[in-house]
């Protein structure tokens, strides 16, 4: 029986996570660590609130006091906690700096003092930088570090705090690079979601530049069962880079999601690219596959038809989140 405190625990891949855990590892006990940002919404998690291992707490990385209070008798910190938006980083890179890096090195500290078993940072391929459309190189463990965005920049300064506080303090701590991933409670700020509820209602999809910015999709409830094996059999100190092989262009993306939902390829609205676009993202995942033995239980097309179905069925779910982000959506995307 362990006792988790999952921070960052009410956004898109946190709260999916501690869905996960719960059903898979129930007789553990979560505590739930978010500030509760834009992000990260409470009703991701409304059908466990009330179960008795489960715990939320209201609270910022970075405030010393509040996290070591949070960290007592703690055994594992699995950390989500990030702003993590690519364009909203580029408006404006300084929350970015202060949760990615700062907060982080406070909830390092707090770890350590804790004497946790086993500090987890989720981290992203995105750290990796930008690969050739026509090239056949995937990101690895290896891969060295070339980040494109403030979001990518201060990711990686993230990446080597926790290695520092490992080698310099012997925390005991396990770091994943991921690939982009979707499915439900996903914020639809992002290109599926996003995707997805614009076509529900009625509106055309904005696509970046030409469309064939390539990314290695990973549904999320593959990434949190790689999670629990790297907690579970991972090496400390280790890094495992999670992904599935499957590369896909934005614009092959969004014709698969107008299939499922019947619309015309005239719904895309191909709209100005973003600075610093990085061309495509590919991983291998050789490492913990035969490390440990993972592999994804959902392939591209039949998870993107979940995602699809989660979305028409809770629609109350986003209608309230983009209609709370309506100026951001029309300051993105309407005036391109």
């Amino acid at each position: 029986m362990s006792k988790i405190l999952v921070t960052g625990g009410a956004g898109f891949i946190g709260s999916n996570f501690i869905h996960y855990w719960l059903f898979n590892h129930p007789e553990d006990s979560i505590i739930n660590y978010d500030k509760l940002t834009y992000a990260g919404n409470l009703d991701n998690l409304t059908d466990i609130e009330n179960s008795p291992n489960y715990t939320f707490i209201n609270g910022d990385i970075g405030d010393p006091q509040k996290i070591n209070s949070a960290l007592k008798d703690v055994d594992v910190v699995v950390n989500f906690a990030a702003e993590s938006h690519v364009d909203r980083s580029i408006i404006d890179p300084a929350p970015f700096i202060k949760t990615n890096v700062s907060a982080t090195q406070v909830l390092l500290s707090a770890a350590l003092d804790a004497k946790v078993k086993r500090f987890h940072h989720i981290s992203t391929d995105e750290v990796f930088g930008s690969l050739d459309l026509d090239s056949k190189e995937k990101f690895s463990e290896s891969t060295r570090y070339d980040p494109r965005s403030p979001y990518a920049a201060t990711k990686a300064a993230s990446d080597h705090l926790v290695r520092a506080y490992h080698h310099t303090y012997n925390l005991p701590i396990t770091i994943t690079n991921c690939s982009n991933n979707f499915g439900p409670y996903h914020f639809p700020e992002k290109l599926i979601p996003l995707a997805i509820t614009n076509l529900l209602e009625g509106k055309k999809v904005p696509v970046y530049g030409d469309g064939l910015y390539v990314r290695d999709w990973l549904y999320v409830e593959d990434h949190c069962s790689a999670i629990d094996l790297v907690l579970s059999g991972g090496k400390v100190g280790e890094t495992y880079c999670i992904g599935i092989d499957m590369n896909i262009p934005n614009i092959d993306v969004i014709k698969k999601i107008l299939k499922i939902l019947g619309k015309p390829q005239s719904d895309i609205q191909y709209v100005k690219d973003r600075p610093g676009h990085d061309r495509r993202y590919a991983i291998d995942s050789t490492k913990i596959k035969k490390e440990l033995g993972w592999q994804p239980k959902h392939d591209f097309d039949s998870a993107l038809q979940l995602t699809v179905d989660w979305y028409q069925e809770h629609k109350d779910w986003w209608q309230k989140l983009k209609k709370k982000e309506k100026d951001y959506y029309e300051k993105q995307y309407d005036k391109r």
